[in-house]
């Protein structure tokens, strides 16, 4: 196989490819996007689907909000239906840290343009109903958060992409980048050569090891994340429910199935993707102290994925390194499904026209290189 490509895209999860759709949309030619499974194989396809806009930093909570009013016309605009529902998110409190934490949280989102309220217990349970409030201080809630399935999202995207002539390779594991200088000229693959001499780096958890094909150390580390599934049941909650206090996350699916993860801040770096029978213990066990009702609901299934983590748990994008066609769109710390629209569309305007956003010059590589870091809290 020898290919000649305007771009490589390595990697078919959501961010690889809602830029190969963008760039498309927007006149390139010849993009090739490798993969070296499926479409949505990796982190895409085994998040969670949330959606949410509740962030503690201006560029998540900017990119959150602008990729939110993609998401609520994105059935019609790549005529897929892709299960997008806005049934908010409820984050509660459980300290006066947490209470301050989210004060100051509300006040950035809502100077941000962000419809969001800080609400009492009681307000939590008319939310939702069932809900233990016991020991909640406090809550914030917006209603525009919501949730999607991340497959379908994956592959409207990708079924545009292809509509619009771009080419997927799966099954498909790049070797090696092969450069000249600080020019690109191929990349190598298990099926032949791609000569192109622009790379994005779309790889999730493995995007370290992409970089280290050129000799370039980026600050990304993948980390164990699990989530588990339920039997369906009838109509409980709405809202995707968070407790940072408790470490988890869970929403009911449209199917009516109770959704709910968690990661453990204490497991090392690594690239294991088991389940766990602890995990299932753990994560229960909390649930059913704030929803005490699904006691005798039965697990269906559950899974693992990685979040691909930076030190501030925010995305690093563009170049890096001394190779200005070497892009970054990598490390989003278990967020890069909600943000990839309207990050796909920072960096097809940077890589088509030249045009450096402010966003994409505050989350440059370059950042690391401050002695302090304005990092993300509100990560689960």
């Amino acid at each position: 196989m020898k290919i000649n490509a305007s771009c490589v895209i390595i990697g078919a999860g959501i961010n690889g490819c809602t830029l190969a759709y963008e760039l498309a949309l927007n006149g390139m030619k010849d993009i090739v996007v490798v993969e070296k499974n499926f479409i949505a194989s990796g982190a895409t396809g085994r998040c969670g689907g949330g959606i949410r806009q509740q962030w503690s930093t201006p560029m998540n909570i900017k990119f959150a909000v602008e990729s939110v009013h993609i998401f609520e016309k994105l059935d019609e605009m790549l005529n897929y239906k892709t299960e997008y529902f806005q049934g908010g998110y409820l984050i509660l409190a459980y300290t006066d840290e947490e209470v301050n934490q989210f004060e100051k949280n509300v006040r950035l989102q809502k100077s941000l343009g962000l419809e969001v309220d800080i609400i009492s217990a009681e307000q939590a349970k008319k939310i939702v109903p069932r809900l233990n409030v016991d020991g909640v201080k406090a809550a914030t809630y917006c209603a525009t958060d919501g949730h999607a399935n991340p497959f379908y999202v994956t592959q409207a995207y990708a079924q545009k992409a292809k509509e619009l002539g771009v080419k997927f390779l799966l099954d498909t594991e790049v070797h090696s980048i092969v450069t000249e200088g600080n020019n690109i000229k191929s990349v190598t693959t298990n099926k032949g050569n791609i000569n192109t001499d622009t790379v994005i780096n779309a790889s999730g958890g493995y995007a370290h090891l992409i970089a280290k094909m050129l000799n370039i150390d980026i600050p990304v580390k993948p980390y164990r994340h699990e989530i588990l599934v339920t039997e369906p049941v009838n109509r409980i909650i709405d809202p995707m429910i968070i407790s940072f206090y408790h470490s988890i996350y869970f929403r009911q699916e449209l199917n009516g199935g109770i959704l709910m993860g968690q990661g453990d801040p204490n497991e090392p770096s690594s690239f294991n993707v088991e389940g766990s029978f602890p995990f299932v213990q753990e994560v229960t066990s909390k649930v059913l102290k704030l929803m005490p009702c699904l006691k005798n609901v039965a697990m269906v299934r559950q899974w693992a994925g990685l979040y691909s983590v930076t030190p501030d748990a925010q995305p690093i994008l563009g170049p890096v390194g001394d190779f200005e066609k070497f892009i970054q769109v990598v490390g989003f710390s278990g967020h890069g499904f909600m943000l990839a629209p309207r990050v796909a569309q920072h960096l097809s305007n940077y890589i088509i026209n030249g045009n450096t956003s402010y966003e994409m010059k505050e989350l440059s590589i370059k950042r690391f290189e401050n002695a302090q870091l304005n990092v993300d809290v509100n990560v689960v």
